[in-house]
């Protein structure tokens, strides 16, 4: 049985929640592998309009087991609170597994993201606030805080007490701050320790052991592949590897045990913080996608940068990841429009480029080239196969398609959950 890696093609918020809840049901684990509480997915089923921003989209699917592996730095508080939140609505989160290895995010891990991005000023890269960047670089300095020291005193304190040393001084000394006491991140992280306790796994070994025994794993990665820190628009990206390749060194799994890499891609784009975006939009067309497409962030409530969709990064998401299945979301959002431009190449400095320049420079500098898609106006909410939908929609999404780098197997038509045309089939 497959090993499937679900993955955002453009600046996240592509719709992954959805895509994720379409194969739910044919699933056996949903995994987390990279990120934290800064992104966000809103999955709807029937009337209920879920915001899930740590936990892994599977926890909506019964008999799905949910997994927060290694890779994701955990906000215990916030774990929880998502937990509570899920269970006064009636969904079952016993069946939630969290990897020892993963690492913690701390007050201090908080504080100074927000410090840090106001003193950057306009430098700012549009972070969240919520101490994902400083928890992965605390990761990759080994001063970081992992799940299984909150079951170890000693260790939690010494390690608490390391941190804050050094931390200390930048605070009070640079940022005009007061010391963080580290008797108070100690004392917070302890009393999580006994809820967490049951939920903690040797989840590499889970996984490996699930796909021996003929199990579905479905890895389900947060932001997407423009924000991944290796091979998305770095400065303005996330601390972790959003691609497929992170699902290997996020999970613990091979890389010869994935089977199957899907991408989540808007019939648009959009993303939300800095950085360079070649086909957005400051007229009223770009207000129509947002205000049509409620494009507002799951986690932070900001209004998205909405452009037209580009085709170029979507053969670079291709070929970065291995795409084997696009899953197109939102086609139902440019209902109504006349013209639908999609880029298909881009002018830097006079000269045209069809592949996403690896240069920083050229691609703030590109100018997208455009080519123009007739239109519809008819409703497709309630459209179930790709022969209902009006001609011209079906031609844009074929023409989308031999752009861009795989074929389109998912579509969806609209926000509720069973709003999508299936082309070809995500699992067999």
């Amino acid at each position: 049985m497959p090993a499937i890696v679900l993955i955002g093609a453009q600046w996240g918020d592509e719709g992954k929640g959805k895509a994720t809840d379409l194969l739910g049901s044919r699933v056996d684990y949903v995994v987390k592998f990279n990120g934290g509480n800064n992104a966000g997915h809103t999955v709807v089923v029937g009337d209920e309009k879920y915001a899930l921003h740590l936990l892994p989209s599977g926890i909506l699917s019964p008999g799905v087991t949910p997994v927060i592996a290694n890779g994701v730095v955990v906000d215990v508080e916030v774990l929880f609170e998502e937990l509570d939140a899920l269970s006064e609505r009636g969904v079952d989160v016993s069946r939630l597994k969290v990897s020892l290895n993963a690492h913690v995010i701390t007050a201090y891990h908080r504080t100074l993201d927000k410090v840090t991005e106001r003193f950057l000023g306009k430098r700012q890269i549009g972070t969240t606030g919520r101490g994902i960047g400083p928890a992965y670089a605390d990761k990759i300095n080994r001063v970081g805080i992992r799940v299984q020291d909150l079951f170890d005193e000693n260790i939690l304190r010494q390690k608490v007490e390391g941190a804050l040393d050094q931390k200390n001084h930048m605070l009070v000394k640079v940022y005009n701050r007061r010391a963080i006491e580290a008797e108070e991140i100690v004392t917070e992280l302890l009393s999580y320790a006994e809820r967490l306790r049951p939920m903690v796994t040797d989840t590499a070994l889970l996984l490996h052991q699930a796909l021996n025994d003929g199990k579905t794993v479905l890895f389900e990665g947060g932001q997407a592949t423009m924000l991944d820190v290796d091979h998305g628009t770095y400065p303005f990206v996330t601390s972790s590897n959003a691609t497929s390749g992170g699902a290997v060194t996020g999970s613990g799994i091979a890389p010869n045990r994935i089977d199957r890499v899907i991408a989540v891609v808007k019939a648009y784009t959009t993303r939300v913080g800095s950085g360079p975006f070649p086909t957005e939009l400051f007229d009223e067309s770009g207000e129509y996608l947002r205000a049509n497409g409620f494009e507002f962030g799951t986690t932070t409530g900001r209004p998205r940068r909405c452009g037209w969709y580009d085709a170029p990064i979507a053969r670079y998401t291709a070929r970065i990841n291995g795409v084997t299945d696009f899953v197109l979301t939102k086609l139902d959002v440019l209902t109504g429009l006349a013209e639908i431009p999609v880029c298909v190449a881009y002018s830097v400095d006079g000269v045209r480029v069809d592949e996403v320049p690896v240069s920083q420079s050229d691609f703030h500098h590109a100018v997208p080239i455009y080519e123009n898609f007739p239109g519809w106006t008819e409703d497709i909410t309630g459209v179930r196969t790709f022969d209902e939908l009006p001609q011209a929609a079906q031609d844009y999404v074929l023409a989308l398609e031999s752009m861009s780098g795989s074929r389109i197997s998912a579509i969806g038509v609209g926000p509720d959950r069973e709003a999508i045309v299936v082309r070809h089939d995500l699992i067999d």
